[in-house]
């Protein structure tokens, strides 16, 4: 069973959460910079605890509307994942746009 809170985009406390695939030292990087990046503009949380699938319910449970992905693919093509959490649906976008794809998102 799924546990979503499902507050409206523009009003859930946490915009989005940066999650790592790993705690691999050379994604936690790519990561911490992904997320210092969007707090520039929304409300993040950083989490690296457990698995991903773990996270993911976590993050659904608090009601954050997106989560970035950084995975090892990120380190060769500057991408990331989302996933919204509505419909489930996986995203690759490219890190330069991560923001400007997020504001449009979440207006």
């Amino acid at each position: 069973m799924r546990v979503v809170m499902k507050f409206p985009k523009w009003m859930a406390p946490i915009k989005v959460a940066v999650l790592p695939l790993s705690k691999k030292e050379e994604l936690s990087e790519v990561s911490q910079k992904v997320y210092q990046d969007l707090l520039q503009d929304f409300v993040c949380d950083y989490d690296e605890t457990q698995s991903i699938g773990k996270r993911y319910r976590r993050q659904d449970e608090i009601g954050t509307p997106y989560c970035v992905t950084v995975d090892f693919d990120s380190l060769k093509d500057n991408a990331v994942t989302i996933r919204d959490r509505d419909t489930m649906k996986q995203e690759r976008i490219g890190i330069k746009e991560l923001v400007s794809y997020l504001t449009e998102k979440l207006k």
